[in-house]
């Protein structure tokens, strides 16, 4: 078999992502990643000593990922209703080509999962809570959103409600499921969502 290059870190990360998001941390060995690869199984631990070091890994990349997309909604919109819209988009893209949240599927594996792993799941989920929630408080000041209590509140809903469903749509194959509660969960904060014209592609089973 070939032996590693300059790059093998990141194509392993890659392909474990893929791995993850389609079958969970626990559906997949070294052996699957070496054998997409086309490299020995040694060149993965080499990279990566253990599979904890490789979700975490993960994870970071993940977080700094969907970082970097929610600093570009922020530069390209001050108005909470379009900026909601559009973080609804990433999840629904996920779906669309058949993978699921990456820290969704692992959440669903927590008790499986080492300390560390737990701890960088939360912070994923903290920050994307943080981010709506100065959105929904934003929307409210400016009189775009409309919504009672706290808007901490409103972030946990809106966030867990996501994940969840893209579970049942995955369950599904059907990802206008997907869209559709998202739909009603944003047109309950007074967002009228624009509808976007494209072929459904069902969510792999």
């Amino acid at each position: 078999m070939p032996t590693a290059t300059p790059g093998t870190a990141t194509r392993i990360l890659d392909i474990a992502e893929h791995l993850v998001q389609v079958h969970g941390f626990n559906g997949f060995s070294y052996a699957d990643i070496a054998t997409e690869l086309e490299i020995r199984k040694a060149s993965v631990h080499h990279h990566f000593a253990t599979k904890a070091d490789l979700g975490a890994r993960l994870i970071e990349r993940y977080r700094e990922r969907f970082a970097g997309a929610l600093a570009e909604i922020d530069a390209s919109t001050t108005d909470a209703g379009p900026a909601l819209e559009r973080y609804v988009h990433i999840y629904g893209a996920a779906l669309r080509d058949d993978r699921m949240c990456l820290c969704g599927m692992l959440a669903a594996e927590i008790t499986a999962l080492p300390r560390a792993l737990r701890n960088a799941l939360r912070r994923f989920f903290d920050e994307n809570e943080t981010w709506l929630a100065r959105v929904l408080e934003r929307g409210r000041r400016a009189g775009s959103l409309a919504f009672t209590g706290k808007a901490p509140a409103h972030a946990r809903l809106i966030l867990s409600a996501l994940e969840g469903a893209m579970l049942v749509a995955r369950s599904y194959g059907d990802v206008a499921r997907f869209e559709a509660g998202a739909a009603l969960l944003l047109a309950g904060l007074g967002v009228n969502v624009r509808r976007r014209a494209r072929a459904r592609k069902p969510a792999r089973r």
